[in-house]
């Protein structure tokens, strides 16, 4: 019979925890803190998002009812939902934030040679933002429409893997291209975008740090065509052109040349027309480029379903900040441990099996090797690892 830790203590033991401990000095979270640190607070509401608790009730009942397990799941104090409560109000969200974020590198290397759709070399990653709605009456602070509320969350979503390498969460007044000047360039990688990150400077600014960018075009931007290729009208291409911009801001904005690529879908009956500054792929390849933006899509629909972030905990912009940040964290952990144990199931299982099983005693790997566990597949969402 197996007496060591339970299936969610397991699971935090592949937390870094000095980089955590790092991210909690950094911003004093556990200045002048004599009970319920920041890592109970870390554990508690990591234990509710991997459980499915609805309230901080919820969490309380839940964790009381397991008293004599709790200590060793790595909380050392007595939870309280309203502990909890004025953790998640006033200890900064950055702490989580920063973490998340370390926990992305980490989860970022372990995938770098996943296969991807595409026979390219360079790293792909898809850019884009998706507001997750609040109530205005009870979240005033969100208001960004009339009669609405939300938060926005921006993703950089590296392809191979399906992993992000970068993540934003900002009330929803800011735009999606200001986001641009927030990351990291990775010469030589190719950075996928949607018609709102059209900002000739910025595009610019991406050209000029030797990146790869595909974005779709607007049907307002004026443009001179200076020569076309060939182009096989089967295969859905259109037009394949090199062009400058004649407006009178987008051309100063951007003065040298680009290439635009027109492909029309069969499938949806749309006509697509695309912006690069790569002229060495094949056109269709540039398609299929961005054709592929679609998986940061099924990324926010993935989160959205089954990650704790649409009912939250708190009611300020920092607890609701703090879930979202845990939430992400949670996510990368249970990535990461997926890869480094070679687990065969897929990513949304392995939460369902985790919801579960998160107080027995058992080897962590038997839980998920049982050939008694089926793997859940949900038809949409097998993109997930």
């Amino acid at each position: 019979m197996y007496t060591g830790k339970t299936i969610f203590s397991q699971l935090m033991n592949f937390l870094p925890m000095y980089e955590f401990q790092k991210c909690v000095n950094r911003y004093q979270g556990n200045y002048k803190v004599k009970h319920f640190s920041c890592l109970d607070q870390f554990l508690c509401m990591a234990f509710a998002q991997l459980t499915f608790r609805e309230s901080l009730r919820d969490i309380e009942t839940c964790l009381r009812s397991m008293k004599n397990k709790i200590y060793h799941m790595g909380i050392r104090s007595r939870v309280s939902r309203n502990t909890l409560s004025n953790a998640n109000e006033k200890r900064s969200w950055r702490i989580y934030g920063d973490f998340a974020q370390v926990l992305m590198n980490i989860a970022r290397d372990l995938y770098a040679g996943e296969e991807f759709s595409l026979k390219l070399n360079e790293t792909v990653y898809a850019l884009d933002a998706s507001i997750i709605k609040l109530c205005l009456s009870i979240f005033p602070w969100a208001y960004f429409q009339k009669g609405h509320a939300g938060i926005k969350l921006h993703t950089l979503l590296n392809l191979r893997g399906n992993i992000p390498s970068f993540v934003m969460v900002t009330r929803t007044q800011i735009s999606d291209h200001d986001i641009l000047d927030e990351l990291i360039l990775e010469p030589g990688a190719f950075y996928i975008m949607d018609r709102g990150y059209i900002d000739f400077s910025r595009l610019y600014m991406l050209h000029l740090s030797l990146v790869y960018f595909v974005i779709r075009n607007r049907c307002d931007i004026k443009w001179h065509r200076l020569y076309s290729r060939f182009v096989n009208k089967s295969t859905g291409l259109r037009c394949d052109q090199t062009i400058v911009f004649t407006g009178r801001y987008s051309g100063k904005d951007y003065p040298e040349k680009i290439r635009r690529i027109c492909f029309f879908d069969s499938e949806n009956k749309i006509h697509l027309d695309f912006l690069t500054n790569n002229f060495r792929l094949p056109a269709l390849t540039i398609a299929r480029l961005y054709k592929c933006r679609w998986q940061v899509e099924l990324f926010f629909k993935w989160t959205k379903q089954h990650l704790r972030i649409k009912k939250f905990y708190g009611t300020s912009e920092n607890a609701i900040k703090t879930q979202i940040w845990i939430a992400i964290s949670v996510y990368i952990l249970v990535a990461i441990v997926k890869k480094r144990m070679n687990l065969k199931l897929n990513l949304y299982t392995i939460l369902q099996v985790l919801s579960v099983t998160a107080f027995e005693k058992a080897p962590f790997a038997d839980v998920f090797t049982n050939p008694n566990v089926p793997e859940i597949r949900d038809e949409q969402l097998l993109f997930m690892f």
